[in-house]
């Protein structure tokens, strides 16, 4: 039976090249991962540049250091 290598390569040089390839795609993945969480960071920093000055010292709406405070004063 005759192999169908295309390219004409041994089987050190095609092991060789399979596994470039699979390295490549492995980095080029998480290459796509990083920049998709840079993107969201990006879109959370402009949603917070977007809100007005005032927002940012109003006190917190759910104030659950409340309970801590008055236990610390006494």
């Amino acid at each position: 039976m005759k192999n169908n290598d295309i390219l004409q390569m041994n089987s050190k040089s095609r092991l060789t090249a399979d596994i470039t390839f699979l390295m490549l795609k492995g980095a080029g993945y998480a290459a796509l991962f990083v920049v998709a969480i840079w993107f969201f960071i990006g879109a959370f920093a402009l949603i917070g540049e977007a809100l007005p000055e005032e927002s940012r010292s109003t006190p917190d709406p759910v104030n659950r250091a409340a309970p801590m405070e008055d236990a610390v004063a006494d």
